[in-house]
């Protein structure tokens, strides 16, 4: 399935009754820069591989990588500018299975693509319903380089009358 780049329906407007199982959707891209993977970590994960230039470069990577925390936080921004609603989601009980696959780089362009896993109606408040969706972030060359599965619960679209 080819993946849609944007929902039919403002984020506004959405509900859980449009997070289909099987859809597929894929948002960015979001270009990173060695200055803000230096200013992320400075402040969140100060390891020399993240900070400091001169030492990446004389170490495993080669040169200063993202944060995975930076990866994740980046993948998240995407997923609410492209993939939530803004009025009917509630809350997130966590992710599962937080993978960092790959290094990301200065330069790097990162995609996510978001997949439908299941949707339910919640047993104890059938007022919203439960969304699970895999997120995956891949670079420019398509390598992966974030993968997680996520659980959203959303209102569910209120009935007229």
């Amino acid at each position: 399935m080819t993946p849609k780049t944007s929902f039919e329906i403002p984020a506004a407007d959405r509900w859980f009754e449009h997070y289909r199982p099987g859809d597929i959707y894929r948002f960015g891209p979001v270009e990173v820069s060695e200055q803000e993977i230096i200013a992320f970590a400075r402040r969140y994960d100060p390891q020399s591989f993240h900070i400091d230039p001169q030492a990446a470069a004389a170490g495993p990577h080669g040169g200063v990588i993202a944060s995975g925390w930076m990866t994740a936080a980046l993948m998240m921004r995407l997923l609410v500018d492209g993939f939530l609603p803004s009025r009917a989601g509630l809350a997130a009980p966590g992710c599962d299975e937080l993978r960092w696959l790959h290094p990301v780089r200065p330069g790097d362009r990162l995609w996510l693509r978001v997949t439908v896993l299941s949707a339910r109606v919640s047993q104890s408040k059938p007022d919203r319903g439960i969304v699970s969706f895999r997120m995956e972030g891949e670079n420019q060359d398509g390598t992966a380089v974030y993968s997680t599965v996520a659980t959203g619960i959303f209102l569910r679209k209120p009935s007229l009358g």
